[in-house]
């Protein structure tokens, strides 16, 4: 009979303990509100006779009362859609409560790999381009991972659209 309580015992515990969890994600899922990623820019470092490199400047606005500090920033470039480059930021930044910052990504492209696109920016000077990727921040409840994904315009003469 005493080892049938104490299992029952040790069943109850867990079960409390898995529902206090379950609770608190739920709470820091409620408290929590996803960064807000758009574009703020296109910068052309330099053109070549083979490519160039660009800097997509992002705008990351933190809608919380409290500050996040972001862990990681993955992302992809697309030029109409063809993929343009990818990568990683892993240095982290802080986006104080209610404010926002910039994220400059590094992005190198040969004008073989655009193909079409590449030859549309050279004739009309505009082409459509999309970032996607994701955003980890580190926030008082814990680490979370969100989506983003945007879409803009880039003109050679006024920049993004």
């Amino acid at each position: 009979m005493r080892h049938r309580t104490r299992v029952t015992g040790a069943l109850a515990a867990a079960a409390l303990g898995t529902a206090a969890i379950a609770g608190c994600a739920t709470l820091g899922r409620q408290v929590f509100n996803t960064p807000i990623v758009s574009f703020k820019d296109v910068r052309l470092n330099g053109v070549g006779l083979q490519g160039g490199s660009v800097d997509v400047v992002l705008n990351v606005y933190n809608p919380n009362h409290y500050g996040l500090s972001a862990q990681r920033l993955d992302y992809q470039v697309l030029v109409d859609s063809v993929p343009l480059g990818n990568g990683a930021i892993t240095r982290s930044f802080g986006v104080r409560g209610s404010d926002s910052t910039e994220v400059s990504l590094p992005v190198t492209f040969s004008y073989a790999g655009l193909g079409s696109a590449g030859r549309a920016l050279l004739a009309r000077g505009v082409v459509n381009y999309r970032v996607l990727g994701n955003i980890t921040v580190g926030t008082p409840l814990g680490n979370f991972t969100r989506p983003f994904d945007r879409t803009a315009q880039f003109n050679s003469l006024g920049g993004v659209r």
